[in-house]
């Protein structure tokens, strides 16, 4: 089938309506300057916190605005920080980008609007609270940390702060999801009864196969600051390498939550009652046993709402990966590969004005830089990304309790589930607290 033509449909028509809600209109906006330097009223000032492999990702999307400039990197490895420098100067033909190897460093410098976060999972809480305290706009990569009280005290602090929050959810931006979202939310398929979620996972193995007895630290790495509140480990290459450290359970909840995120959230954006009611949960799940690895490998969840409402979770071998939107009139399936519809001419739907249109986005970290300008919530913002962030980690606690689990979204707490609820904060060491 050939959904081209109602994609580019849909996006005018969302872009229309964007335009009539008074959403900012799609222009690139700029990250520049450096430390010290004063820069045009109108520019926004920007630094990259991880700029390993999605970081650096991210940070080339920046570069790659025609008004953009970072102005400063930071990362735990020398090497990182020096070779993104060097893109960055490459970039604007000069040698104004500073390197730092401590993120407070960067946060502290008065000149600098935003930032990217794309550190390891157990330092998200961390310096995300930190950067809205330090009165930083940012984008910050999913999910939310590792644990629920994590996600809920960043989003408690970005509304405290009133900063403008983009999180990595950035499926939100591209045409085929908007259009499976917003054919669930304004009835196009009925009434929805079934939500089906699958998302990578068991298919990543540990890359490392090594020695797993304590290694000298290679010099230019600051495994002190990596690990940060994790706890106190001896350094070995096994347990920050990639995807091996998304398989520990000290640094990742795991793919479950990490990669979960991603439909998760399409699936709550589509129906806002998976993050909004309450819900019984039943999941169970095998764990990661190789070299360092131990979060979850396969799982498989069910999520319980009134009026006989269900989310199915899992993995994708289990599952095809994706969101599937089911209802009494027809279903929506979307990945990344594409998108799918029973009957097909879901998918050529001519919507109307009167329609939910869910976002004018097409470019996440645009959006972003829009929403700095205007102070209004990206597509992506703080409440959707804490939302899409918990349901996964509430599915991992009720794998590890292996009960069924009742969940109040408005306390935030299992009722009467002292085990499931003392699961929702972890510990962290080394001095560090939120």
């Amino acid at each position: 089938m050939n959904s081209r033509t109602n994609r580019r449909q849909f996006l005018k028509h969302s872009l229309v309506v964007g335009t009539a809600l008074g959403l900012p209109s799609i222009v690139p906006c700029s990250v520049f300057g450096a430390e010290g330097a004063s820069a045009p009223s109108n520019k926004i000032t920007l630094g990259c916190i991880g700029v390993g492999s999605m970081g650096t990702d991210n940070m080339n999307k920046f570069l790659g605005l025609p008004d953009c400039r970072v102005v400063a990197v930071c990362d735990t490895y020398e090497d990182r920080r020096q070779k993104a420098k060097e893109l960055v100067d490459a970039q604007y033909g000069d040698t104004g980008c500073t390197m730092y190897g401590d993120y407070r460093e960067l946060l502290a410098r008065k000149d600098i609007d935003a930032v990217m976060i794309a550190v390891q999972d157990h330092w998200h809480a961390l310096i995300a609270i930190a950067a809205a305290k330090a009165g930083k706009d940012m984008y910050c990569e999913k999910p939310l940390g590792v644990s629920v009280e994590e996600s809920r005290r960043i989003r408690d602090v970005v509304r405290e702060t009133k900063r403008v929050f983009q999180t990595g959810t950035w499926q939100r931006s591209l045409p085929d999801f908007q259009l499976a979202c917003t054919l669930a939310r304004n009835g196009y398929l009925g009434r929805i009864h079934t939500v089906e979620v699958a998302t990578e996972g068991p298919k990543y193995r540990p890359k490392y196969k090594g020695s797993l007895d304590p290694q000298p630290v290679p010099e230019g790495f600051d495994w002190a600051m990596w690990r940060g509140p994790a706890p106190d480990k001896p350094y070995n290459p096994g347990r920050v390498a990639w995807p091996d450290w998304y398989l520990i359970f000290d640094y990742c909840t795991g793919f479950i939550s990490n990669w979960g995120v991603h439909h998760l959230d399409i699936a709550n954006w589509g129906c806002p009652k998976i993050g909004d009611d309450s819900f019984e949960l039943e999941c169970t799940a095998t764990y990661r046993n190789e070299g360092f690895t131990d979060n979850v490998d396969m799982w498989n969840a069910t999520f319980t709402y009134a009026g006989d409402f269900k989310m199915l979770f899992s993995d994708s071998v289990q599952r095809k990966s994706g969101c599937r939107f089911i209802g009494d009139a027809g279903w929506v399936h979307v990945d990344r590969s594409g998108i799918w519809a029973e009957p097909e001419s879901l998918l050529k739907v001519a919507f109307k004005d009167t329609d939910v249109a869910l976002t004018d986005s097409t470019h996440h970290g645009n959006n972003l830089l829009q929403c700095i300008r205007s102070r209004k919530d990206p597509v992506s913002d703080v409440d959707a990304a804490h939302k899409a962030s918990i349901l996964g980690m509430l599915a991992d606690i009720a794998a590890r309790t292996h009960k069924k689990l009742k969940w109040d979204p408005k306390t935030e707490r299992f009722p009467g589930q002292d085990e499931a609820n003392s699961m929702l904060k972890r510990p962290m060491y080394n001095g560090w607290s939120l």
